[in-house]
């Protein structure tokens, strides 16, 4: 069923909210990068919903079909790449399928996939954000004439911040292995490139960067954990 069924009638889109009637699907596991796009979302007058798996993903379109789709390509079961490959050939198709991140390689990747564009992390351009969207849109769908709007960065909730730093704490105090080692550095990167903590942002790219030259990781991901937990009891803010 496509979203809109289940609303009623569209609303038709405006100068200064161009996404009114879309329904935009956010797969995404980080809070702070998700708040983000819900605070993109509610400038451009689109609704928004969230799964933060591919799993969750598979659930909420199972029961309905959204307008737009933003995948990011580092999930907690897999890779979002495999979804935007899925929908790229789904029939009927989603309208728009976005991939995210924070990774510069992701790009491509998601290009690749069959993504009909892709938002580099951090989010927070609302003219960028609307444009990507509304490139790939039928006419029929977009605002008429000019657009007005203000371009002032969003700014997400420090809070959804927090959540993500207790998420990582989760995943760190389980067994570390190889693939909950790749999913937390990733995890870990991107949120503190989302949100500017540079001192947790270069611990993890070191910690990648020790990863994959072989060498022992004791010492690094316990500083890296140590930093989480500093977060978490608010001794460093953003």
């Amino acid at each position: 069923m496509d979203d809109t069924e289940r609303f009623g009638p569209m609303p038709q889109p405006t100068a200064t909210r161009p996404l009114l009637g879309l329904t935009v699907l956010v797969v995404e596991d980080s809070r702070y990068a998700c708040d983000a796009m819900r605070l993109l979302c509610l400038r451009s007058g689109a609704r928004i919903r969230r799964a933060d798996s591919l799993k969750s993903a598979h659930r909420h379109l199972q029961v309905y079909r959204p307008s737009v789709i933003v995948v990011d390509l580092g999930l907690p079961d897999g890779s979002g790449a495999d979804l935007i490959s899925e929908l790229s050939q789904a029939s009927p198709r989603v309208s728009v399928i976005l991939g995210t991140s924070g990774d510069s390689f992701a790009e491509d990747v998601a290009l690749a996939a069959g993504a009909d564009g892709f938002l580099a992390k951090p989010i927070q351009s609302v003219v960028h954000f609307q444009n990507m969207i509304l490139a790939s849109l039928p006419a029929e769908r977009q605002p008429k004439g000019l657009r007005m709007v203000s371009d002032d960065p969003v700014r997400p909730d420090p809070l959804a911040y927090r959540d993500d730093m207790a998420h990582a704490a989760d995943v760190l105090g389980e067994e570390n292995d190889c693939q909950t080692l790749d999913y937390v550095t990733q995890f870990l990167s991107g949120v503190a490139r989302s949100a500017g903590d540079d001192a947790l942002y270069t611990a993890t790219e070191d910690l990648a960067e020790i990863r994959e030259t072989g060498k022992p990781v004791a010492a690094q991901l316990a500083r890296v954990a140590a930093m989480v937990q500093d977060r978490l009891t608010e001794r460093v803010a953003i």
